[in-house]
């Protein structure tokens, strides 16, 4: 199993993993684009590796309420790099160099119309972290080790589309994170920590993530 420390090592492994791999794109022209980082970051409990989530306040119109990766829409002239590094600047005050974009991950298109492309990224500190209220409500470390959980995915059936709900529970959390964001999650779990090429970005996410 890959080391599951924050260390030089680990960057150079998930490094060499994403660079090998042959990401899936879109691009629909129906869908908006967007991007969202996946932060490799310390965990402050441990000395272990984790990745980075939000939870969104509750009063925002569109999801609301979600655990979430950083990230939004892309402006005009952005690249999907350039829209996930401003995006953790303003969300969370964390200024990322392009250099430590380590790789993307396939592109997932959303029931709620966005194409959201995930690019990994590494911070060795997050002392300078300033959330900002009005777009995240709290921010929580999800360990490499609790990422390996046997059980996730968990998948659900339901009556709409070909595939099932992807869902990923956490004890850190006390609860379920849904796709995009569990499968975003799952994708890097299986390449980033295990070595292993899975697609996620077919699974289905529930109805309240739709709109």
């Amino acid at each position: 199993m890959t080391e599951l420390r924050f260390s030089p090592q680990l960057r150079t492994h998930i490094a060499s993993q994403l660079s090998g791999f042959d990401r899936q794109t879109t691009n629909r022209e129906d869908l908006r684009k967007a991007a969202v980082a996946v932060v490799i970051a310390p965990c402050a409990q441990s000395t272990e590796a984790s990745v980075l989530v939000t939870m969104r306040p509750e009063m925002l119109n569109r999801h609301g309420g979600q655990y979430a990766l950083p990230g939004g829409r892309l402006d005009a002239g952005e690249t999907d790099v350039q829209a996930a590094l401003r995006e953790l600047d303003e969300e969370l005050g964390l200024r990322v160099a392009e250099k430590d974009v380590l790789g993307a991950l396939d592109d997932f298109p959303t029931r709620s119309g966005f194409r959201i492309a995930p690019l990994v990224m590494w911070v060795d500190d997050l002392s300078h972290m300033r959330p900002d209220p009005g777009e995240v409500a709290s921010v929580h470390h999800l360990t490499f080790s609790e990422l390996s959980s046997p059980d996730i995915p968990r998948l659900t059936e339901n009556d709409v589309g070909d595939h099932p709900v992807l869902s990923a529970y956490f004890p850190s959390l006390g609860h379920h994170i849904y796709a995009p964001t569990a499968a975003i999650l799952y994708q890097f779990r299986q390449l980033a920590i295990r070595g292993e090429i899975t697609r996620a970005a077919h699974f289905e996410q529930p109805a309240f993530a739709w709109k």
